[in-house]
């Protein structure tokens, strides 16, 4: 069971003030029925890692923490995207694309995109943040602790939690709102990478945190 005093260390790194909740490609072409990656799609919704991000996402909104999503897209040219590597050509074979302006890259129910969510969309990489707007946006919200959240296990959340830490915020994983394929991968990816550099929680701990209250002049101390 954690202790008293972790609690009270991840309250205080959750700070609603200081924490920016990211979503990370939570689209309908990738995590919807009709997904280019059913698999990943399905692997998400089983999990229970999609209504989870929704969850946070409503009391993201309710306790007035920033909420940002991460959405990958694609030109129909293909101008600007990636051709260096074996998945870049793969996705770009598959029968539902994720075209600018197109229903994939909508963010997914039953996620809610609410009027003061920053939507940040990227034509190029396999990071959220890497040559994005979200570094800068982030800096100017005074975010020090990013909560971390969506697909995939595989590639895109270890690179958001690796640039974000690199780029010097605290990294929350709440680690049943996230998902890869196989199934398996996720949580000895967890285990063996992301909880040396982030710190790994759950959603009710996050939810926990965000409801409890909080002593005046708490300092948020990075991880």
């Amino acid at each position: 069971m954690p202790s008293r005093e972790s609690h009270e260390r991840l309250t205080a790194l959750l700070d609603p003030a200081t924490t920016v909740l990211l979503t990370v490609e939570c689209q309908q072409g990738v995590v919807g029925p009709d997904s280019a990656l059913p698999e990943l799609a399905a692997a998400a919704r089983s999990s229970g890692a999609l209504a989870n991000i929704a969850r946070l996402v409503t009391a993201a909104h309710e306790t007035g923490v920033q909420v940002m999503h991460a959405v990958a897209e694609s030109r129909p040219d293909g101008r600007g995207g990636n051709r260096n590597a074996r998945l870049f050509r793969a996705a770009a074979r598959l029968p539902v694309q994720q075209h600018s302006g197109s229903t994939a890259v909508r963010v997914a129910p039953p996620i809610e995109v609410a009027d003061e969510d920053l939507v940040v969309r990227r034509l190029h990489g396999l990071s959220p943040l890497a040559g994005t707007d979200v570094d800068p946006l982030l800096r100017n919200l005074g975010c020090r602790t990013l909560v971390v959240t969506g697909v995939s296990a595989n590639i895109a959340i270890p690179n958001a939690v690796f640039d974000a830490v690199n780029l010097g915020y605290t990294a929350v994983v709440p680690a049943d709102a996230i998902a890869g394929v196989p199934a398996e991968y996720t949580p000895a990816m967890v285990r063996n990478t992301l909880a040396l550099v982030a710190t790994v929680t759950t959603t009710d701990v996050v939810l926990g945190g965000w409801k409890r209250p909080r002593r005046q002049g708490a300092a948020v101390t990075p991880a």
